[in-house]
């Protein structure tokens, strides 16, 4: 759709990109759920690895991917034994010497015994034997047949177990196919060596995949992806040869050497295996990983497959975990997902990127140095959810009388009216409204008539705009001024009342600021310091693992804010559960002692002092029963002229947020 000035709309073909009409991601579950973690203490970002992790709207979160992929790394883990190529190697060669020996034995001549006193003397190890009988001439056809057979078997688990589905693409293969082989091995070492010297091998790719692509069923798309995957494999068969016992290592390399030393691959395979090193460094060259363990004897292509699926869900199962530094849903492997546990579970984790994607397009969350923050627009949403709660909890115990539809009667009525300003609670001036609004668009020809009888005027609507409003002008009464002191101490944690405190300041900052705009507040945090918190730093703190309970110092910063607001009433809420055990200095340096010493209770009460002078009530909310905080808290408050709460936990936000309301309806009454 196109719009242009003066013309209206004109409407085109969609040509692709986003659904214009689909609707608009729905976030607010999400929104939610995080702000249920947050609210109960978890950071920003911990919060939303826990919503990733348990998946929502039917979706499988990242746990239950990665539960399922460690039953699929279960399963591997028993998919056989790796020794299978050694195994029937074995079992051909003794085929072969037994069915020679069956030939020789009725032979008189003396040349029938030097034969059978060369088997006689065949080295006791497998590689060491197949070497051995290279050039011996077979009397027994069936023998020369099973030696054949050794051969054909090495040269395909060989390339097999470097390069996936050789085996079957070399089955029965004659003197032609090993020189495509050949021809295959020298033009891919060309092309990784010139990748990894970063020349564009684009066209020198697709002229590859033309002549040799039947060696590669899986149809890499590009050099990279070709690369990947040999990488892996090789990788992979590294890792193999580690999982063997000492001697079933020696042999296997000893016959895998002496395979690749007659087909002639020998130096071009361990160029191109050097060439895979320096492309891809970051897979787990040579390291010993985990290994097959079943009943089944595994050839060594299909072993080096099991290995390779064994380290792909281990790096799927770690990915999904998301237990690492810089751990991003970006680093999972679709590839690997969709391979391991089919498309669905693809289309689980792009929904969970989406999310995570949607989050941050439609301003919940800020991404800021690598840092996940809480937008103002999501604070504001977790502000009004801790409040709605608290609400709740009122509505239940019937505590809480907190409907505020009489918010208007902020004064007493002076007779005149002046124009409604945002966050005006004056009741609206009805009479001076309409005035306003006909006077206004008195000019204005009548877009709508009513019919009418002869020698009378067309009625006309009014219509009210913003700048028509008036609200009666009252004497305004005093606002308040509330100091919120949260204890952040490590001991809320410990404690588990860590999360009830961060809802209820949330809770009572969203009540201030969106229903008593006339009020000011302010949240601060105290522990072996105190600090000033904006609703976006206090949805993302954590409670601080430094010792101390500075009340003093939270008072200081009270009063300070306090005198910016002198016309205001003065309130300070002290949320906190333990007595003061640190206090500042005279040169402003933090002292901590527990228990507590008699100078920082006096600093403490000397600071409460100060506060009650300026004309505050000093209201505390303590939150453990013991008797010395409880004794502390009571005499602090008598000093104040404030009172003293001990609820649960569970019920700190209705306490807090019911008697700021009941302190509001005192200022009212007077």
């Amino acid at each position: 759709m196109v719009r242009r000035p003066g013309r209206g709309h004109r409407y085109g073909r969609w040509r692709g990109g986003p659904d214009p009409l689909a609707p608009p991601y729905d976030l607010g579950s999400a929104v939610d759920e995080i702000g249920d973690s947050v609210l109960g203490g978890s950071g920003v970002r911990e919060a939303l690895r826990e919503l990733l992790r348990r998946g929502m709207d039917g979706r499988r979160g990242l746990d239950e991917l990665r539960r399922s992929v460690r039953e699929r790394l279960r399963q591997a883990r028993n998919a056989g034994r790796m020794d299978g190529t050694l195994e029937e190697v074995r079992e051909l060669l003794d085929r072969a010497v037994e069915a020679e020996r069956r030939a020789l034995f009725p032979d008189p001549d003396d040349m029938a015994r030097l034969k059978e006193a060369e088997l006689d003397a065949l080295p006791e190890d497998t590689a060491g034997a197949v070497r051995a009988l290279k050039e011996y001439d077979w009397r027994s056809p069936e023998a020369r047949q099973a030696y054949e057979q050794i051969q054909d078997l090495l040269r395909r688990e060989v390339l097999d177990s470097s390069f996936a589905s050789m085996k079957q693409a070399l089955q029965n293969a004659g003197a032609g196919d090993m020189q495509a082989v050949k021809d295959m091995v020298a033009d891919l070492s060309a092309l990784v060596d010139a990748h990894n010297r970063g020349e564009d091998t684009d066209e020198r790719f697709r002229d590859f995949m033309d002549e040799h692509g039947q060696f590669f069923p899986d149809d890499p798309q590009s050099v990279e992806e070709l690369i990947d995957s040999l990488a892996r494999r090789a990788a992979a068969q590294e890792r193999m040869m580690a999982g063997l016992s000492p001697d079933q290592r020696a042999e296997l390399a000893d016959l895998m050497a002496q395979t690749m030393q007659d087909m002639g691959l020998a130096s071009e395979m361990a160029h191109l295996q050097d060439a895979l090193r320096q492309a891809r460094p970051d897979l787990p060259w040579g390291q010993r990983g985990q290994v097959p363990d079943g009943e089944q004897s595994l050839g060594l292509g299909d072993a080096t497959s099991a290995v390779a699926e064994l380290a792909d869900l281990e790096a799927l199962s770690n990915q999904l975990s998301q237990g690492y530094a810089g751990a991003s849903l970006a680093d999972v492997d679709e590839e690997l997902l969709e391979r391991a546990l089919g498309r669905p579970a693809v289309d689980d984790l792009a929904a969970l990127r989406q999310m995570e994607r949607e989050l941050e397009r439609q301003g919940y969350l800020n991404r800021s140095d690598g840092r996940l923050e809480l937008s103002p627009k999501a604070v504001r949403r977790l502000g009004a959810t801790a409040l709605r709660r608290v609400f709740a909890q009122l509505d239940a115990t019937g505590r809480g009388e907190h409907d505020v539809a009489d918010a208007g009667a902020a004064g007493e009525l002076t007779g005149s009216s002046r124009e409604w300003r945002f966050g005006d609670e004056q009741p609206l001036d009805v009479v001076r409204t309409v005035k306003n609004a006909v006077l206004r668009t008195a000019h204005e020809p009548s877009r709508r008539a009513h019919p009418t009888t002869p020698g009378t005027t067309a009625a006309r609507r009014v219509r009210i705009a913003v700048e028509d409003f008036e609200v009666v002008e009252t004497e305004r009464r005093t606002g308040a001024a509330v100091a919120l002191l949260v204890d952040l101490s490590y001991s809320m944690a410990l404690r588990g009342t860590w999360g009830a405190a961060k809802s209820t300041a949330m809770a009572l900052h969203s009540l201030v600021t969106t229903r008593f705009p006339q009020d000011a507040i302010q949240i601060i945090g105290f522990s072996s310091t105190a600090q000033v918190l904006r609703p976006e730093t206090l949805a993302e703190l954590s409670v601080d693992t430094l010792q101390g309970t500075n009340l003093q110092h939270g008072l200081i910063l009270a009063r300070r804010f306090l005198a910016r607001h002198h016309d205001a009433e003065p309130v300070v809420l002290v949320v906190t559960d333990g007595e003061p055990t640190a206090h500042l200095e005279d040169d402003g340096t933090p002292f901590f002692c527990w228990p507590p010493m008699p100078e920082t209770i006096a600093r403490t009460v000397a600071e409460v002092e100060r506060v009650a002078r300026t004309g505050a009530t000093v209201n505390v909310f303590a939150l453990d029963p013991e008797p010395g905080l409880v004794h502390f808290v009571h005499d602090l408050t008598q000093r104040a002229g404030g009172r003293v709460f001990t609820p649960d936990s569970e019920r700190l936000g209705e306490y807090v947020v019911a008697d700021y309301l009941r302190t509001r309806r005192g200022r009212r009454a007077r």
